[in-house]
């Protein structure tokens, strides 16, 4: 795929017409339906790892360059909680069960330099996304590895993904590697690619330009967990 045609591809795709019960209608973004189920959607192969050599690197804006096992983290204070979870590609899934590292927990560890305003996260493969470090202090922002009682699956991100469920999904990096703090934003992946730079659901923050509608069956046909 041409990634960099994708945002042209979506804006001109006529729009889903969302279905949403209306109990529902203030916890669903316009424009989103609901699903029961999960639907896999990323760029690129899924990565295998030896988790004997597998690390967090934490590094940019800080006092010093830190690398986490994955032992380390999972010896941190771990936390369940219920998120809604909305996906640019017009789906959402509510009430959905995770568990991981709170991202504050992690920075307790890490000593960030007062000028850091951005972080850039780092993913296999070769992806980023960008976000304000204000948005990564929310106490619901985590390093998840659990979905729904179980290990995260490879395909949503095993062994570490990002968990940031009030933007579109996109900004919830999968296998994340890497966590960079900076002075200055700068954009990610598909942020370079037509999409929002900040990506609010509730506003329709999908695209860097005018917003046209995605396709119907932009998710439909994809592989589910």
């Amino acid at each position: 795929m041409n990634t960099s045609k994708k945002a042209e591809r979506l804006k001109k795709a006529p729009a889903l017409k969302a279905n949403v019960a209306p109990e529902l209608a203030h916890r669903v973004p316009p424009g989103q339906t609901t699903t029961d189920r999960f639907p896999i959607l990323h760029e690129g192969e899924v990565p295998e790892y030896d988790m004997s050599t597998w690390t967090l690197r934490v590094f940019g804006e800080v006092e010093e360059e830190k690398e986490f096992t994955y032992e380390q983290l999972m010896a941190l204070p771990q936390i369940k909680q219920m998120n809604d979870i909305h996906c640019v590609t017009r789906w959402s899934k509510l009430d959905t069960e995770w568990e991981g590292i709170r991202f504050t927990d992690l920075m307790k560890l890490v000593q960030v330099n007062p000028e850091a305003q951005y972080v850039m996260i780092h993913a296999d493969q070769d992806y980023e996304t960008n976000l304000p470090l204000e948005d990564l202090l929310h106490d619901n922002i985590l390093l998840a590895h659990s979905f729904d009682g179980e290990q995260l699956t490879a395909k949503h991100g095993w062994p570490l993904r990002l968990l940031v469920p009030h933007l579109y999904f996109w900004k919830s990096a999968k296998w994340i590697r890497g966590i960079e703090f900076m002075k200055e934003d700068r954009p990610g992946f598909w942020e370079r690619n037509g999409f929002h730079n900040y990506a609010d659901p509730f506003r329709e923050q999908r695209f860097s330009g005018e917003d046209l509608g995605l396709p119907e069956d932009e998710w439909h046909h994809k592989d589910f967990d």
